[in-house]
């Protein structure tokens, strides 16, 4: 993390809008058609090029390459671990499911849209699961670096899923128990974590299982059920981290990249107690969303680690709403409040634009927009708090 004495940094949470050309390959891929590889690395290399600038241009301190070269945030390691085959079906979310007219407008609105499913065409876990991504990993992390060097450099992340999403979206089918599974995937994918930090960049463990899955997988079980799964998850991050610099990872947890009414999500001071054991340097949470603006309030009665930063959600991703920097200063001075320190305050966004290829709700030139006026809002709030 970038110092934060004089100013409010900058950084999102991931995926960012991929070219056309680029998505109709991921979305062919992803359905099990052929695809030129050397047309897709072509594709994926250019729009890396092209990203980074951008999003320099827009005011972001700390980016990535908005994982353009992934099928979706966490379906890209079907290629980097093996024992996966059969499938995976997950099970419809809560608060979609009590809604049915509000499903079959989200379903006709997915009708003859080319995107890379999270739904369909899932793998399971038929065999031991180790990773062999180490070639896929290197040319993705120098890809990355070579665009970054030729922008001018910077502080930059780079992210990877929790074990918990995994074993969410490739359902165990060969571990005799779930814990051995959850502890296989975290042996693999310490690999991944592993590699990123050692090619100079912060690592972003995805972890939208810590909150999403409450109302999916574990939606009629009680919470306390829900609450010992975090538990296992967390216990198993600490063994992929442990020995890896704390504070140079961060953490994003979400209750899913999906505009719906979301009305059965666990509140955020359910989970917050588990959470915060994740010997981690940051963590990366939305408050910009109506349903958890006001969660932050959570920080005064637990508040974060005396070495931790919180990276806040200001910005939507899921609305083509372009937020006045004014309001994303007022969302950054009120968590600063609650946090107690603007230091240890960086502002980001709840989740990625673009989580799964072609799925973005927001158009690419508003996503541009709202990252401009997030920097904007950012400097509004560094004037008011830090050098006021």
């Amino acid at each position: 993390m970038p110092p934060q004495a004089e100013r409010i940094f900058t950084t999102h949470t991931g995926s960012l809008p991929r070219p056309r050309a680029l998505t109709r390959l991921h979305a062919k891929r992803s359905r099990g058609e052929a695809v030129d590889t050397t047309e897709l690395a072509a594709a994926t290399e250019a729009a890396v090029q092209a990203i980074v600038p951008k999003q320099l241009a827009a005011g972001i301190d700390i980016p990535n390459d908005g994982e353009q070269g992934r099928e979706s945030f966490v379906l890209y390691l079907r290629d980097r671990l093996t024992g996966l085959g059969g499938e995976s079906r997950r099970r419809p979310f809560q608060d979609v499911e009590a809604y049915p007219e509000f499903k079959e407008s989200l379903l006709e609105s997915l009708k003859g849209k080319e995107t890379a499913s999270v739904t369909g065409n899932l793998p399971a876990a038929t065999g031991p699961v180790t990773y062999v991504g180490q070639d896929a990993m290197r040319a993705e992390l120098a890809q990355f670096r070579a665009a970054l060097d030729a922008a001018g450099g910077a502080p930059a992340f780079m992210a990877a899923p929790s074990p918990g999403i995994v074993a969410a979206v490739v359902q165990n089918r060969h571990y005799d128990t779930d814990e051995a599974y959850l502890n296989a995937l975290a042996s693999a994918l310490r690999a991944e974590y592993a590699a990123i930090l050692e090619a100079g960049f912060t690592l972003q463990i995805d972890c939208p299982d810590l909150a999403l899955e409450r109302h999916g997988a574990w939606q009629d079980r009680p919470l306390a059920d829900f609450l010992d799964f975090c538990e296992r998850v967390v216990a198993a991050i600490n063994r992929a981290i442990e020995d890896l610099p704390r504070h140079r990872i961060r953490l994003h947890v979400c209750w899913g990249n999906y505009e719906a009414p979301h009305d059965s999500d666990v509140p955020f001071e359910d989970i917050w107690p588990v959470i915060r054991q994740l010997k981690v340097g940051a963590f990366v949470l939305p408050f910009a969303n109506p349903r958890h603006a006001h969660e932050h309030r959570v920080f005064r009665r637990l508040p974060l680690g005396d070495d931790q930063v919180l990276v806040a959600g200001v910005i939507d991703t899921l609305t083509q709403f372009v937020e006045h920097p004014e309001v994303i200063a007022e969302r950054l001075e009120r968590i600063a409040q609650s946090i107690g320190d603007p230091r240890r305050l960086m502002a980001g966004t709840d989740c990625g634009f673009d989580t799964s290829a072609g799925r973005g709700r927001v158009a690419s030139d508003v996503v541009w927009a709202k990252l401009r006026s997030l920097a904007e809002g950012a400097r509004l709030a560094s004037d008011r708090l830090l050098k006021g």
